[in-house]
């Protein structure tokens, strides 16, 4: 209020120079100061910052509303059956107690955990005829998401580094992959993401959001969360993501690099039975590594569309569902140790009926 009224004043002043209004009188320089605030507050008090979100569905159709809700609804349940069956006959078969199944183990939780931020809220919104989301929300939602996004992609790294150690350096292998440094490792992992995910998360969400509140997505995508943001919001998340693509390419250069010295040195063993068996402990973490980076690149050059259309929507779901839903099938299926102990727990598990 207070400010208002010394805004009156000086307008008054500067609409007549060289006298006093009201026994108000102000040096031009302050004057000139004082003029630019009252425009600046004038300006902020014209905006509106928006504290809630409008999740735009594909149709405004009721029923592939619920259509979508549904399908939405099978293959969450597929992923979380897969990943949370996976990561549970880890913990509990003492034979799957060894380094790699200790990193599938955390990436099956992570799997979990990366459909269960964005997936349940879409769900919910479809079936309950719901688009909003707050913005406490939506900002949480992009954490989790980046968080355990960042953090798949720093195991898979040091699964590589176990591939190679294992393949390579098979004499050295207890003593370089302990219980120790598995635990490490992982902590460093979880950490690494945990700060990334923080980063582009305060970047992202600094400022208020003023010029629209309409996503044109079933989550909080981050492309479009950064469409509706202010051009210096943009610029700083721009620079945010240059300094990621440095990182990410110099972790790229470990996992090519690990991945040569391993094909080539499955393609010099003279056994067929250890070459196949080295390989059935590859090839999951490649197809798990491209499935990441195809859906990453998606999420990343995709175009950011300005309306909700079924391109956008499968676009989406490519990189945020498709991967936790496929990845339980790729390590149960090729991992035989993992497929057996699954066998095993359902038997038990029957024959207690």
């Amino acid at each position: 209020m207070k400010q208002r009224r010394l805004c009156k004043h000086t307008q008054r002043a500067a609409a007549h120079p060289g006298g006093a209004v009201g026994f108000f009188s102000l040096p031009d320089s302050i004057a000139g100061l004082v003029l630019g605030h009252c425009s600046m507050l004038a300006y902020a008090e014209n905006l509106t910052v928006f504290t809630e979100f409008f999740l735009m569905d594909i149709s405004s159709s009721r029923e592939l509303q619920l259509g979508q809700g549904l399908i939405f609804l099978v293959i969450y349940l597929g992923a979380l059956a897969g990943n949370l069956v996976i990561f549970t006959v880890i913990v509990m078969d003492s034979h799957l107690h060894f380094p790699m199944n200790f990193f599938i183990g955390n990436l099956s939780l992570i799997d979990f955990g990366y459909i269960s931020v964005t997936v349940p809220k879409s769900i919910t919104n479809s079936l309950m005829g719901s688009k909003l989301i707050s913005l406490t929300e939506c900002a949480a939602q992009t954490f989790l998401f980046i968080l355990f996004g960042a953090t798949d992609f720093f195991f898979l790294v040091v699964m590589s580094y176990d591939r190679y150690v294992a393949i390579c350096h098979p004499l050295h292998y207890g003593l370089t992959m302990t219980p120790r440094l598995c635990t490490q490792v992982a902590g460093v992992s979880w950490a690494s993401g945990l700060v990334y995910s923080a980063v582009h998360t305060g970047t992202v969400f600094r400022l208020p959001f003023t010029e629209s509140n309409v996503i044109h997505q079933f989550f909080c995508d981050i492309p479009q969360v950064l469409s509706i943001s202010s051009q210096d919001l943009q610029f700083s998340e721009s620079v945010v993501l240059a300094l990621s693509a440095c990182i990410v390419l110099f972790f790229f250069v470990i996992l090519f690099t690990s991945y040569v010295h391993i094909f080539s040195a499955v393609l010099r063993m003279h056994s067929v039975v250890a070459r196949n068996k080295a390989l059935s402990t590859c090839t999951p973490q490649v197809a798990t590594l491209i499935l990441l980076v195809i859906s990453g690149l998606f999420a990343v050059l995709g175009p950011v569309s300005n309306e909700s259309t079924i391109q956008t929507l499968l676009m989406a779901m490519f990189y945020s569902v498709v991967p936790p839903f496929i990845n339980p099938f790729i390590f149960g299926l090729r991992n035989r140790e993992i497929k057996n102990a699954v066998g095993r727990m359902f038997k038990s598990i029957f024959n207690c009926y």
